[in-house]
């Protein structure tokens, strides 16, 4: 029996309950994978509350984890037993062990431990996404990144300040725009009690922002549009406050010829030519300290209802990962 944490309605974080079920063996192009961590993310959240319908329930949630193959299908040929790997996808990640598509794994380096490797996966290949294909930063760009003390966050402001980008960070505490700075944020905004739009112009001598990087939603996204340079790009990844409301489109032309997009890491790595690209630009930058993970919350699976509601309260910073 295989320890787990799923759901079986939608709902608060009560809803999640541990239980134990049944794992078969791989079949065709699959692994069994015996997993160590599992990372927290907020899409957890869209999962759990319904937010992002799921197909079928009962449902095991969870996008990434890493872990040890114990068992490879018919048909597997990049994976082997005893590999290390870990992964930022399929649903399904809040367990011990699981059977899932090998493509959909990749080999870790002995260079990236599995708490680093589940802490990052998802987190790292979205900021990959959002710095080089929806936006390609380039030197001397400024960028706003929100929930910058958030993991996905830290991860934008280290990496954009190493492709020499001016990042604003945006934050909800004067504690978090301490944790933006030390990521690489140029400058912070504390939209408690700045003008996030007004407060960004101030920081680019009036010009506004190349991109601004949103993963709150509803609550900022015309503070996004605002904070934007001509030809500026809003880059929606994420729904925090609640989804956005439906967009008039004519706002953009008088606001500069603006160009809005609401990306997804599934896109980014829909074939395991780009899933491994992507992994390994990722492992790069971690592997020379360009970029670190920073774990600040470390619970047990048994802990994960506390573990949800905390992130839920935007009480974490950084990465949060489930000890299984």
């Amino acid at each position: 029996m295989v320890r787990v944490a799923r759901i079986h309605k939608t709902g608060k974080a009560d809803v999640l309950s541990v239980e134990e079920i049944e794992v078969g063996a791989p079949g065709e192009g699959e692994i069994r994978v015996r997993q160590t961590i599992c990372g927290l993310n907020y899409i957890d959240i869209y999962h759990r509350s319904g937010l992002y319908p799921l197909a079928t329930l009962p449902a095991v949630i969870g996008m990434e984890a890493a872990g040890v193959v114990e068992a490879v299908g018919p048909g597997v040929s990049n994976l082997a037993e005893g590999d290390r790997i870990a992964y930022p996808a399929p649903l399904g990640a809040y367990a011990s062990e699981r059977v899932m598509p090998a493509w959909r794994a990749v080999r870790l380096p002995d260079t990236i431990a599995d708490e680093t490797a589940a802490a990052m996966m998802l987190k790292g290949l979205t900021a990959h996404y959002l710095l080089h294909h929806t936006y390609r930063v380039k030197p001397g760009d400024p960028i706003l990144v929100y929930a910058a003390a958030g993991g996905v966050g830290q991860i934008l402001c280290q990496w954009g300040t190493h492709l020499g980008a001016m990042v604003i960070g945006c934050v909800g505490s004067d504690e978090k725009a301490v944790i933006a700075r030390a990521a690489g944020a140029a400058h912070t905004i504390n939209y408690t009690h700045e003008n996030i739009a007004e407060r960004t112009r101030a920081l680019t001598g009036g010009e506004g922002v190349a991109v601004a990087y949103d993963s709150v939603g509803k609550a900022t996204m015309m503070d996004s549009i605002g904070s934007l340079r001509p030809f500026g790009t809003y880059a929606s990844y994420g729904n925090a406050s609640g989804k956005p409301e439906p967009l008039d489109l004519s706002l953009l032309a008088p606001a500069g010829s603006l160009y809005v997009t609401r990306p997804t890491l599934a896109t980014h790595i829909a074939t395991p030519a780009h899933l491994q690209r992507c992994a390994e630009a990722l492992f790069d930058v971690v592997t020379k300290g360009i970029v670190t993970i920073s774990i600040n919350q470390r619970y047990a699976l048994d802990d994960v209802v506390r573990a949800h509601a905390d992130l839920e309260a935007r009480k974490t910073t950084g990465s949060t990962i489930l000890i299984v």
